[in-house]
């Protein structure tokens, strides 16, 4: 059996912790606050809570709606919290920013330009909460969680995009657990996770797992560094299942690290020097 959620005694230490991190990483840097992008989720509301309790008053909360596809009670459950953290907001629809970034596509196929929309809406998103960080000279403070950034699940340049991620390090099963010590509303906790990027869209069938498989595999993979072959031994999991998440972290470790650069030292300046590629 794998244990992966916290002992009740180690909450408030967990949330301690976090609380502490957003301090001091906002000191450090210069900044005089952060800028939460706040979908009415899980993953925001938790980072949101305890980016209140890290910086008091200065913290922003930007609720970025997509009229005709996010959900209502997002919306309401996003203007209660804020309410009840008194955290100061701002609300941004991000339909006409998508439509008119929408039309400088002049190529590829109707299914391409499609994705390709779906992964704008984040990266529009990620220039508002920079538009507002840079102004303010706060931090954008992200809300991926470790499930996330292990599997690429995210927009590269968009919600992945941050200068701190307070929950990195909490698989999505432990999230839930933080977030509802931390007195987060049931009906948040318990909602159906969702990216929001299409109407409908939840994050479970896209993936084709739930939370609870996935994180019982990357546990085993990331902390344990158990082999595909292992894992789905303990886990009673078939293998191509084991094998497509590990597929999936290895495929996107290009979200998890910086661009490559490419080498330019002296003996590169050498005429008779080629790219270790070229050498037979």
């Amino acid at each position: 059996m794998i244990h992966i959620q916290f002992d009740r005694e180690e909450l408030p230490l967990i949330e301690k912790i976090i609380v502490e991190s957003i301090k001091t990483r906002v000191k450090k840097s210069g900044a005089k606050g952060g800028v939460v992008a706040f979908s009415g989720g899980v993953d925001s509301s938790l980072v949101l809570h305890l980016a209140k309790k890290a910086l008091g008053k200065n913290i922003i909360a930007l609720i970025m709606p997509e009229r005709g596809v996010t959900p209502e009670k997002d919306l309401k459950d996003a203007f209660k919290l804020v309410k009840r953290l008194k955290v100061d907001f701002d609300v941004l629809e991000i339909n006409e920013f998508v439509k008119n970034f929408s039309k400088v596509l002049k190529r590829g196929t109707k299914k391409g330009k499609e994705y390709s929309i779906y992964n704008l809406k984040p990266r529009v998103r990620m220039i508002i909460n920079y538009m507002y960080a840079n102004t303010l000279n706060y931090l954008v403070i992200g809300t991926s969680n470790k499930t996330e950034l292990l599997l690429g699940y995210g927009t590269k340049y968009g919600d992945l995009a941050a200068d701190i991620y307070p929950i990195g390090d909490l698989y999505k099963t432990q999230v839930w657990q933080v977030a509802e010590y931390a007195g987060i509303p049931t009906d948040i906790v318990k909602k159906v996770p969702s990216a929001g990027l299409w109407k409908g869209q939840t994050d479970e069938e896209e993936i084709g797992y739930t939370y609870s498989q996935i994180d019982s595999v990357l546990f085993c993979l990331v902390e344990l560094e158990l082999s595909v072959r292992e894992t789905s031994r303990i886990l009673s999991l078939p293998s191509r299942a084991v094998n497509d998440l590990y597929l999936r972290v290895v495929k996107n470790e290009h979200k998890r690290r910086p661009p490559t650069i490419t080498k330019i030292s002296k003996m590169c300046l050498d005429k008779d020097w080629r790219y270790p590629v070229e050498r037979e």
